[in-house]
């Protein structure tokens, strides 16, 4: 099997007195949709955060594309590279939908207003969104927004993709929108780290999925085996209460 893109070990994070990540291993390889799962306040969000930099971990290394991200010189070359979509979509409110998709390739990627709006059409029309790119970011719903969020990361030319609970914030007929762009994008090669309480889709589109409590990974594997016959006691109860939920 080929080297990890995505190399974790022994990643610890303190907010104050409150340890959110205990010593956290984790390994991602090329192609591969990984799902993280586990009750709000275990870990999963901050140690997506971790992954892009937002959070910088109090122990542990990370390396990405086979660099020390946590001794990386320019953070925004490294975020070029990671995409990510978050619950609340951080769109430009004062911004239309294709210049959302538009500035951040000639800020980051220094390339000309016209490839970059040829690359946002482009992407604007894989999820969806192509008929709305002059439309207001403030005019259009929460699974739209979220659509536009994914295009917008999409036009950077992620090699990774982070999404952090990116349904959470939808109404029920929104999500599923959203997550069959995902499921497209999973068919298609990218590689994915999904944290997301949609156990439906974990089971179907992940290749592994991982459950974390407490701080630490207590358990991972394939979903058919995760999901059918967990080993660990806590990942039982956790997917029992949220089946009954």
């Amino acid at each position: 099997m080929t080297s990890p893109i995505v190399e974790i070990r022994n990643i610890r994070k303190s907010f104050g007195s409150l340890e959110v990540l205990k010593g956290v291993d984790f390994d991602v390889h090329e192609g591969e949709v990984v799902c993280l799962i586990g009750k709000s306040g275990s870990g999963k969000s901050t140690l997506l955060r971790c992954i892009n930099l937002l959070e910088k971990p109090d122990a542990g290394s990370i390396r990405v594309f086979g660099e020390d991200i946590l001794k990386t010189a320019d953070v925004n070359k490294y975020r070029a590279h990671v995409g990510m979509c978050f619950q609340q979509f951080n769109l430009f409110s004062n911004m239309n939908v294709l210049e959302n998709c538009v500035i951040p390739q000639v800020k980051v990627l220094k390339i000309s207003r016209q490839a970059a709006e040829e690359k946002a059409m482009l992407y604007l029309r894989k999820v969806g969104m192509e008929s709305f790119a002059s439309a207001s970011v403030t005019r259009i719903s929460g699974g739209q927004k979220q659509r536009v969020a994914i295009a917008r990361a999409l036009c950077m030319n992620p090699k990774l993709m982070l999404f952090d609970e990116p349904t959470s914030a939808l109404d029920p007929e929104m999500v599923n929108e959203v997550l069959n762009v995902m499921k497209q994008l999973a068919e298609e090669g990218l590689t994915m780290i999904v944290v997301t309480h949609e156990m439906g889709f974990a089971r179907q589109v992940a290749d592994r999925v991982v459950f974390m409590d407490q701080g630490i990974i207590e358990e991972e594997g394939r979903p058919e085996d995760l999901f059918s016959s967990p080993r660990s006691e806590r990942t039982r109860s956790f997917l029992q209460n949220f089946i009954q939920n």
